[in-house]
């Protein structure tokens, strides 16, 4: 998979056909992510852990929300639109799998959803990004923002606003390239790391 023929690909809306591509290339992306290490610290099997979870939370989308990628998975972005009226705990309760994923981190997986269901802005109708991420091999190369850009024009002409919560520092100045504002840092529960919620209002 060469970055030219990332150039050609088109970005498209997924299917239930893309679960797994889109699964894997999220279980990469977020290995070394400071919330995946927080729901799944024993590093031997949060790869496999990783891959199940994103493939719930996909499949999950794919009926309620929106997700985009390409044929290659070199990215995917998982978005709620605004009739979305499940928050993050009514989500979790929704994606009963992700309980047995989850084993024993399920109880902490619970408080940190309370958490940002409280700093959700669910009285403004927005779009939320659920999940964003490229594959290592294509990061750094425009896969990222070409995966926001449609709903990102949608908010632009509709005049939405669209909301998300960056779990590492280093990708906020990605996402205040796009527009998006850091609101508040919030600290996870028990020792948890530290989410970036940041907001964005329509470009004119």
């Amino acid at each position: 998979m060469s970055n030219e023929r990332f150039q050609s690909q088109t970005v498209r809306l997924a299917n239930q056909s893309d679960i797994k591509g889109i699964a894997k290339t999220f279980a990469k992306a977020f290995y070394d992510d400071p919330v995946s290490g927080y729901f799944f610290p024993n590093d031997a099997t949060r790869a496999k852990a990783l891959e199940k979870f994103f493939a719930i939370q996909v499949k999950y989308y794919l009926k309620k929300g929106i997700v985009y990628t390409n044929d290659d998975f070199q990215g995917a972005s998982v978005w709620a639109a605004p009739e979305y009226k499940y928050g993050s705990v009514g989500e979790f309760l929704s994606l009963a799998p992700m309980v047995f994923v989850l084993k024993g981190g399920s109880s902490r997986a619970m408080k940190a959803l309370n958490v940002l269901d409280s700093k959700h802005p669910h009285e403004v109708e927005h779009y939320y990004l659920s999940t964003l991420a490229t594959h290592p091999q294509f990061q750094g190369k425009g896969v990222g923002s070409s995966m926001l850009k449609p709903i990102l024009e949608i908010c632009d002409s509709k005049e939405i606003p669209s909301y998300l919560e960056s779990s590492k520092i280093e990708n906020v100045p990605f996402y205040s390239s796009l527009g998006f504002k850091v609101t508040e840092e919030v600290s996870l529960p028990l020792n948890g790391p530290t989410l970036y919620l940041m907001w964005r209002e329509p470009q004119r």
